[in-house]
């Protein structure tokens, strides 16, 4: 008994010693973080312009929400749908002026999307601002939330 004692004693007083091996692991560096999201919103107006549905299987979480360019909700299954349609083809996908804030475990992206192409036989050129909420989890980040916003024509000019 009395060595069972020494024992858990000898224990207790090592255990800061074997602490001070195992080290916090380092801060996450968050440019990389940064940049991880800017190559996501990059794969999103790919998988996009390649009408690839399976990017968004991957990238957007099963509780995904968002709204379309005139307001309609949409959940993952529904995004997936359209970007697979075969009503759309796009001939031009590109995401630009992208901007990442990181708070934590949460990352908020903007950015300018601007396509052209064919909606059911119909020429189209468009501008969007969207606005992607992303969660860093287990699995890496994951988009649970988007909001669209289509520009009227010459958006970019002064009022």
């Amino acid at each position: 008994m009395l060595r069972i004692a020494a024992l858990f004693a000898m224990t207790l007083a090592l255990s800061p010693c074997l602490r001070a091996q195992d080290p916090d692991p380092p801060p996450p560096n968050q440019e990389m973080q940064r940049q991880e999201i800017v190559n996501m919103e990059g794969e999103t107006a790919r998988a996009m312009l390649l009408n690839n549905g399976s990017f968004f299987h991957r990238v957007y979480s099963d509780d995904f929400v968002g709204m379309l360019t005139h307001g309609q909700p949409v959940d993952r299954n529904g995004l997936i749908n359209l970007v697979q349609s075969n009503e759309i083809k796009y001939q031009v996908f590109i995401a630009n002026d992208i901007k990442v804030r990181l708070y934590q475990d949460i990352a908020v992206a903007t950015c300018l999307w601007t396509s052209r192409g064919v909606f059911r036989g119909e020429h189209f050129n468009t501008q969007i601002r969207v606005t992607h909420i992303y969660v860093n989890g287990p699995r890496g980040w994951h988009v649970v939330a988007a909001q669209n916003t289509a520009l009227p024509p010459n958006a970019d000019q002064p009022l």
